[in-house]
């Protein structure tokens, strides 16, 4: 994984091995009463009993991107797998061994030849498992190709989950323990070399207190290290041209106005694709920086009046995928994450959504449709099949064949009964 990534093997550890390990392990224990037989109560036709059945779907094509090519191969098809299908996953061609790792994995464990493959390929690899006539798809990656999946699976009536791009906003309060959002926020925008679709890439930071979080942000990303070999914080970008988008943002920031307040380029000394971790100032909503996904160790910072201000900008962004609030007022911080229009939102924390198996996880907007992890998520890769059955044998309903002037005046009755009374709303 660290040859295929450059990531450090902390970084490694945590994100790929430790996450992955969790998954197994939840999904192993929980699996089975997720997706057990429910009987489910009728409220209004009381003479039948309605059985909720979960059946797999079949086939699961599965696309994994660069930045996580081991847990996310790892995650979706054991989930996909437990839930009854086969699998056809397909990892990036960017980290193609990581991916075919997963593969082996699974073979060693024992599982049936043949109920997960692994299809290694480019674009046009992805395109023809899109195409191929699986039961569903579930695609990681950006949200240009999401669109592409999510037209080719409508046009075929198959199913699928888009887990997208982000920008995820970070709101701090001027309430908020500055050292712990500091820290919290040079390691949401670091992590991973900020190659994650929850890494913060824009921050909010209430006026009254925009100077001290600054300067703290700037001091703890300068004693950030980067390399290859040993042990460092931050290694390469996992994808040569990202590098490319990197730069056009913070040059575009700064030919707007924006002040550069450590970092900005390339590091020098390392072989290979490394940034500096970066932090700005002076930002605005007219800068590429704050608008597009920049997938980057790169942490803009905008100083706001207060809340609704701060709120108005997070919920200006096409994307919606995760979101942070800080505040020592943690009933305060959460109604500030429910004004924010995005599908997780996490207080005193970074974004860790996606590393909690109980939590339905997935964007809005730009940033994707359906679910992953949780009862949903596990659900997601079944069909729901409902099966009404009488319960008491009579020789005929009601509502049957014919319909006389005596039932047509016995149901307007019933209406008006169940309905037209405030007694028979309550019972019914």
């Amino acid at each position: 994984i660290v040859k295929d990534t450059g990531r450090s093997r902390g970084e490694s550890v945590v994100m790929e091995i430790l996450a992955t390990c969790d998954s197994l392990q939840y999904n192993a224990k929980h699996a089975r009463k997720v997706l057990k037989d429910r009987t489910i109560g009728m409220h209004l036709l009381r003479m039948k009993k309605l059985k909720l059945v979960y059946e797999p779907l079949g086939v699961v094509g599965i696309i994994t991107p660069w930045n996580g090519p081991f847990v996310l191969g790892v995650d979706y098809s054991v989930q996909a797998l437990m839930a009854g299908n086969a699998v056809v996953l397909k990892p990036s061609e960017v980290t193609p061994f990581a991916g075919a790792l997963v593969g082996e994995l699974f073979r060693r464990a024992g599982l049936p030849e043949g109920l997960l493959q692994v299809v290694v390929g480019d674009g046009q690899t992805g395109a023809a498992l899109v195409e191929s006539g699986v039961d569903k798809i579930h695609f990681t990656g950006s949200t240009r190709t999401g669109r592409k999946v999510g037209e080719v699976c409508g046009r075929n009536l198959v199913p699928c989950t888009l887990e997208l791009g982000g920008k995820d906003a970070m709101i701090v309060c001027e309430d908020a323990d500055i050292e712990r959002a500091a820290r919290g926020a040079v390691y949401g925008s670091m992590f991973n070399a900020g190659q994650f679709c929850c890494a913060t890439e824009r921050v909010y930071v209430n006026r009254a207190v925009a100077d001290a979080f600054t300067e703290r942000v700037v001091e703890i990303a300068n004693e950030l290290t980067q390399g290859a070999t040993g042990a460092f914080d931050i290694g390469s970008m996992i994808w040569p041209g990202q590098l490319d988008v990197i730069e056009r943002h913070v040059a575009d920031a700064k030919a707007r106005g924006a002040k550069l307040l450590t970092g900005g380029r390339r590091t020098s000394g390392l072989d290979g694709f490394f940034f500096e971790p970066t932090v700005m100032a002076g930002v605005d909503h007219g800068m590429e920086i704050m608008r597009d996904e920049t997938f980057g160790p790169v942490l803009p910072i905008m100083s706001v009046a207060g809340d609704d201000e701060a709120v108005q900008l997070a919920n200006d962004s096409d994307y919606g995928l995760s979101g942070t609030v800080w505040s020592k007022d943690k009933k305060r911080a959460v109604a500030i994450a429910r004004r924010i229009d995005t599908g997780s939102v996490c207080v005193n924390e970074t974004s860790i959504t996606f590393g909690a198996p109980e939590a339905p996880f997935g964007g809005r907007k730009s940033s994707g449709v359906g679910r992953a992890h949780g009862k949903d998520g596990l659900r997601s890769f079944c069909h729901a099949k409902p099966i009404i059955i009488d319960r008491f044998g009579l020789k005929e309903e009601h509502n049957w064949y014919p319909i006389t002037d005596e039932k047509r005046i016995s149901f307007q009755k019933a209406v008006k009964a169940i309905w037209g009374t405030r007694l028979g709303r309550w019972m019914s």
